[in-house]
């Protein structure tokens, strides 16, 4: 009768030596390679949407830097962008210098290619270094330099050609850069690319409608014994081409006719339409018809005759000397009030009744109304960029305009004008602006 045996008892620490323990190793190590690429992912897919959400070329290349310094880890970073001929780099943007190592590098001339920048550049295939010194083409770094150990380098392309290159210096953690921090950099380094076309796309198109624009709004001519200045801004909208225009006209009789007006819409008819209605204005102010409303009328039935009865609004202001003051008379289509500048005075919104735009109904009679401009006074016309802003009534933005005239009432004005398109567009702004400003002399200038 065979004989029962028990199996032989393994200990439980001889588990642990099994091969099942080095896949589950293997295993492990695996899931958090897939979590940190998931995590990788997540944070380069919500850096793409960042850097694709700036239009602004200089915030865009910034963006691209920090965004990868952000994603390895890296105390340092910058961009490199090549000069036309693709040989040198013409711009350099560093990140991550504290002050004081500003100020050690103050004087120092911006990297030109050289060293392993160069190396990149004319070899522009990603490249990781644990050593920079130990580089056979490290050149080593200038005077004040901060030292730095290791680098990752990847070409930014934009349209098949080489944009600039970006570079990483020392993570934080003091390891070198690895396969994964290069996989992410240079998938980066590809929507950079996208978006760094897309800003420049966005420069070129407002450039051009920037450039229409002006060309179609008169030079100011010589007002003497006024002085006057004049600004335009374009909205922030690429290809935005707006009717905002100015004008002012010397008279014979040493009287001004100064206007100002809003075509709507914001495309190249708002902008055709915007230099017919200021020639027409222009025609009608030297015909010798003294009174702005019965102009304002005037302009309203022909522009309805010709079939571009367009809704505009305009104020057309007369200014004429009256004894050792001036005067002005004015009539507004449905236009932002004037604003009255006079020394020793708080600022006054010209706020008399207002008439309707033009292009509503030619028929309707036009308000005009008289003011006294004393020696010295400043008379600013604008446009309703300037005062509108979203969710904000529009009393505020003619306090802040008002506020922010008064403290510079007695500057120079174009400086004045420039102060005042400069605090507007410290915001976002989604109108043009255009300003007329008119200065009386004093009584020594008459």
């Amino acid at each position: 009768m065979a004989q029962h045996r028990e199996p032989p008892k393994i200990p439980f620490t001889s588990l642990l030596d099994l091969p099942l323990t080095s896949d589950l190793d293997r295993l492990s190590e695996q899931l958090h390679d897939l979590a940190r690429a998931q995590q990788s992912l997540q944070s380069l897919l919500d850096a793409v949407l960042g850097i694709s959400g700036e239009l602004e070329l200089p915030a865009v290349l910034r963006r691209i830097v920090s965004t990868a310094m952000d994603l390895v880890g890296a105390r340092y970073g910058a961009l490199g962008v090549l000069d036309e001929e693709g040989d040198e780099l013409a711009e350099f943007i560093p990140l991550g210098l504290d002050s004081a190592e500003l100020a050690n590098l103050s004087g120092v001339e911006l990297p030109r290619g050289r060293g392993l920048l160069g190396h990149l550049i004319h070899h522009p295939e990603p490249l990781r270094v644990a050593e920079i010194a130990a580089h056979p083409e490290s050149a080593g770094f200038p005077p004040g330099h901060p030292p730095m150990k290791s680098l990752l380098g990847v070409a930014i392309r934009v349209r098949d050609r080489v944009y600039g290159n970006l570079y990483l210096s020392d993570r934080h953690d003091g390891r070198p850069f690895d396969q994964h921090n290069e996989g992410v950099i240079r998938a980066l380094a590809g929507t950079a690319g996208v978006a760094i076309e897309h800003a420049r796309l966005y420069q070129r198109v407002r450039g051009g409608a920037e450039t229409f624009q002006r060309l179609l709004l008169p030079k100011l001519l010589d007002l003497s014994p006024l002085s006057a200045a004049t600004i335009y801004w374009p909205a922030d909208e690429p290809g935005h081409l707006g009717g905002d225009w100015y004008d002012a006209l010397p008279l014979p009789d040493g009287s001004c006719v100064a206007v100002i007006g809003d075509v709507v819409g914001h495309d190249t008819r708002a902008a055709a339409t915007m230099s017919q209605v200021r020639n027409m204005l222009r025609a009608l102010g030297l015909s010798g018809e003294e009174s702005p409303s019965v102009v304002l009328s005037q302009l309203d039935r022909i522009l309805k005759t010709v079939g571009e009865a367009t809704f505009t609004t305009a104020c057309l202001a007369r200014l004429t000397p009256d004894g050792a003051d001036w005067s002005v008379r004015w009539s507004s289509a449905g236009h932002p009030p004037p604003l009255l500048l006079a020394p020793g005075e708080p600022p006054r919104f010209l706020d008399a009744e207002p008439g309707v735009p033009l292009g509503v109904e030619p028929a309707l009679p036009r308000p005009e109304h008289r003011a006294v401009l004393p020696p010295r006074s400043v008379l600013v016309l604008y446009t309703d960029g300037l005062i509108e802003e979203p969710d904000q009534p529009l009393d505020a933005g003619m306090r802040a305009l008002a506020r922010i005239a008064d403290a510079h009432a007695g500057a120079p004005l174009e400086e004045l004008c420039r102060f005042l398109v400069e605090e507007r567009r410290a915001r976002e702004n989604g109108d043009d602006i255009a300003i007329l400003a008119i200065r009386t002399p004093a009584h020594s200038d008459r």
